[in-house]
């Protein structure tokens, strides 16, 4: 005889998503059912318990009763156990293809610029890269790697650092070397300032907090456009537009380039680093392989929090 003795999952499934929703018709909508369905199955298991799951409400909603509430969190804590172990063992199973979560600036500045080398090196496993400011939730999301920029505090996940920063104002060389120039920091109040709105960067530096953190406070620093991306303000920058503020992670391919210069040689350390996260558990080959060679890109061993 099996140990566990289990009532219909498919049932198990439905009551769960109904205890999360305010109807059954949007708990049907989640798991692609009719609200009948859902209904259906929570009958079904309300018969097998011999207990009310729910108690039907006279303005026709439904609510749980006490045995539904201490059910409906074991189902759900056992859902989620059961999705985060497929979603490793699926990890575990897909060793021909890597998924790389992270932000669409950090995506265009300094990881695809890169990303042929590892390709060059790796050529058994294929690289998906997805440009997102969330943060990947691995027990659902299919990332096999995350690479975010904050303080790194990430519970329950492996957190290693990749890189530390600094910011700087940078532009054109014809805007540096106009009229009028670019000299020292006082020198911005004769010039457009060009602000970065990226939802990531409220872990940003602005222009108002540099300024003043480099002493020159007199210089308004809410003046001037504001773009969605940092990529999108440099691209502005580039194109002689006005000064914007960058960092050696996302500026500095641009300045090697030649396409952006630096003024003068003010910054301002960033308290905002970039991490490496990724499931506190063993790595799997290919995550193994790209750590690795993420560690030679940025020049030093990761560094774990």
């Amino acid at each position: 005889m099996d140990p566990r003795r289990l009532p219909p999952l498919n049932a198990v499934r439905a009551f769960e998503a109904a205890a999360r929703h305010p109807t059954f018709q949007a708990a049907g909508d989640e798991l692609g059912v009719s609200a009948g369905a859902v209904a259906q199955h929570v009958k079904a298991l309300e018969a097998w318990f011999g207990l009310r799951l729910f108690r039907r409400l006279p303005s026709r909603g439904v609510a749980l009763t006490p045995a539904g509430e201490r059910y409906a969190r074991a189902a759900g804590q056992m859902l989620d156990g059961l999705a985060a172990a497929t979603a490793g063992l699926k990890r575990l199973g897909q060793d021909d293809a890597l998924t790389v979560s992270t932000t669409h600036s950090f995506a265009a500045l300094w990881l695809i610029p890169r990303i042929g080398d590892f390709r060059a090196r790796h050529p058994d496993v294929d690289v998906r890269i997805v440009a997102n400011n969330a943060l990947a939730d691995f027990s659902r999301d299919a990332v096999d790697l995350a690479i975010r920029h904050g303080k790194g505090g990430y519970p329950g996940l492996r957190v290693d650092l990749l890189l530390r920063d600094a910011v700087f104002p940078v532009c054109s060389p014809a805007l540096r070397d106009g009229d009028p120039p670019l000299r020292r920091p006082q020198d911005l109040a004769g010039h457009t300032l060009l602000h970065d709105g990226d939802p990531l960067d409220v872990d940003m530096i602005g222009w108002a907090e540099w300024l003043a953190a480099v002493g020159v406070p007199e210089v308004a620093g809410r003046r001037g456009p504001t773009f969605t991306h940092t990529f999108m303000v440099l691209q502005a920058a580039t194109a002689g537009q006005g000064v914007a503020l960058a960092t050696r992670v996302l500026g500095g391919d641009l300045l090697a380039h030649g396409g952006l210069v630096r003024p003068f040689p003010d910054e301002v350390a960033s308290p905002y680093s970039f991490f490496v996260v990724t499931p506190d558990e063993p790595d799997p080959p290919k995550v193994a392989r790209f750590r690795a060679w993420l560690s030679a890109q940025a020049g030093a061993p990761l560094s774990p929090l």
